[in-house]
């Protein structure tokens, strides 16, 4: 896969949901992280980026939508659950994308929808948490602009799984009469 793509969020309060973004902002190989109006401390971020994320993944905090910069040529894609969203699984993603999720209890600000090229959702009955939700969108980028081949049935690629009958056959389990007590 080519491009690039970025995750942040809008008014993110608690530290240890945005430390977790940044570590699977790092294990998706994201080319950047970043913050709008964000109120957290530093040092609790760190306790839950065990990965040491800093290091590997940039973190841009704006403390407003008129200072954010994103690189030329790239999509905002705000992630909020509303009617008017596509929903994730049907979402072609653009090849260079920032991923905007709204903050812990709330939603995606009129200024920030306003400033998003697409909306999208993921299919559940209510939030999720914040994190969670990065990891779906940042999973689902990779599985649809990944390259990966069709699924498997079976993880051994050296013999595939055994028809549904065969293995009911050799699993059978004899009934035994359980003898009186």
């Amino acid at each position: 896969m080519r491009g690039y793509f970025g995750i942040g969020s809008e008014r993110i309060s608690k530290p240890m949901n945005l430390g977790a973004v940044l570590r699977t902002a790092h294990a998706f190989n994201a080319s950047f992280a970043f913050t709008v109006a964000a109120h957290h401390h530093a040092r609790e971020v760190n306790l839950s980026d065990t990965a040491k994320s800093a290091a590997h993944v940039p973190l841009y905090e704006w403390d407003s939508f008129a200072e954010m910069r994103l690189p030329k040529g790239c999509v905002l894609v705000g992630v909020e659950l509303d009617d008017a969203a596509i929903d994730l699984p049907s979402f072609s993603h653009p090849l260079n994308a920032a991923y905007l999720l709204g903050p812990e209890k709330g939603d995606l600000s009129p200024e920030a929808r306003s400033l998003c090229t697409h909306l999208v959702k993921i299919p559940t009955r209510f939030c999720v948490n914040l994190s969670i939700a990065a990891a779906l969108v940042m999973y689902d980028r990779t599985i649809s602009l990944g390259g990966h081949g069709a699924r498997s049935v079976s993880s051994n690629k050296q013999s595939p799984a055994p028809p549904v009958e065969k293995w009911l056959r050799t699993h059978h389990r004899k009934k035994t009469k359980t003898p009186p007590a």
